[in-house]
């Protein structure tokens, strides 16, 4: 019942009833993958369970077969970083530069958020396109030159060239939008203040505008390493000679037929809501000292 006292429609029980299964629909693998990766050292692919141990996870920490699991976790943790602090640091200078009109605005904005529609494929295949004719130029340049430094040359391709362009081709129009809505909301009565002050244009932003808009830069650097992360399709043609974890997990799928590869799922999840949770504790933690400051 509600504060009137009037009983609840029926459509409201019918689409929380819908609202519930949605969220069953969207947890509800993950979930099975967490409880399953907890089972004894006879534990299946499937329910019902067999036996309850982490015998799983300590498997997973010997190494999954001839896949060096960790050396590519420990790549995407790092292309991960990168992209979030590049997502950071190059979304934040373009949502200030659209706050003002100028030449090309809207030719700019549509080819920055393009890659959002083109399928994740083609632009891991244009990108993977790009570097092999950058590689057989190089190649053709040291045979045509004869130049000693370049008879070791294999490819330009890798975790911080083709790769990470392919992963911020997906995370910086997220961050890009997510700033344009910052900045439609934002008040420009405290940089007028500011001014008004004495302040000058780098202070105003440092000491103003920064410290308004924290939170949201908080959100949009989760944004990119999440979706970092678990990129799969934009890195499939473009990470050279090394995977990523959301590869090599891809190719496990068909050769483990054990539940440590459950373990491994429920390790990377637990490591996004870490990610997450560091995430929104920053964003509180920035709120109260911003409130405490105002008072």
């Amino acid at each position: 019942m509600n504060r009137d006292g009037d009983r609840r429609p029926p459509a409201f029980w019918w689409l929380a009833a819908l609202f519930s299964l949605f969220v069953l629909f969207l947890y509800g693998p993950i979930l099975a993958i967490v409880v399953l990766s907890f089972q004894g050292p006879s534990g299946g692919l499937t329910f019902p369970m067999n036996g309850v141990s982490t015998f799983w996870f300590s498997k997973l920490w010997q190494g999954v077969g001839v896949v060096d699991i960790w050396a590519a976790f420990g790549r995407s943790l790092r292309l991960g970083a990168v992209v979030m602090l590049l997502t950071v640091l190059l979304a934040l200078p373009a949502g200030l530069a659209f706050r003002k009109r100028f030449v090309g605005q809207g030719a700019l904005f549509y080819v920055a958020v393009a890659s959002l529609i083109v399928p994740s494929i083609v632009v891991s295949l244009g990108i993977g396109l790009e570097f092999r004719i950058i590689d057989d130029a190089v190649k053709a340049l040291a045979e045509g030159t004869g130049w000693g430094f370049l008879r070791g040359y294999e490819t330009a391709a890798g975790l911080y060239t083709s790769a990470l362009g392919a992963h911020l081709t997906w995370t910086l129009p997220f961050g890009l939008l997510i700033l344009f809505a910052v900045f439609n909301r934002f008040n420009p009565a405290y940089e007028e203040a500011a001014r008004d002050l004495g302040a000058t244009p780098g202070r105003t932003l440092r000491h103003v505008v920064l410290p308004i808009i924290a939170p949201s830069l908080v959100g949009v650097a989760l944004f990119g390493f999440t979706l970092s992360w678990d990129e799969v399709a934009r890195t499939s043609q473009a990470i050279g000679g090394r995977n990523t974890l959301p590869l090599e997990l891809q190719g496990l799928t068909t050769t483990v037929t054990t539940p440590e590869i459950y373990a491994l799922g429920t390790v990377t999840t637990g490591l996004s809501l870490a990610v997450i949770g560091v995430a929104l504790a920053g964003v509180m933690i920035l709120r109260r000292r911003r409130a405490a400051a105002s008072r």
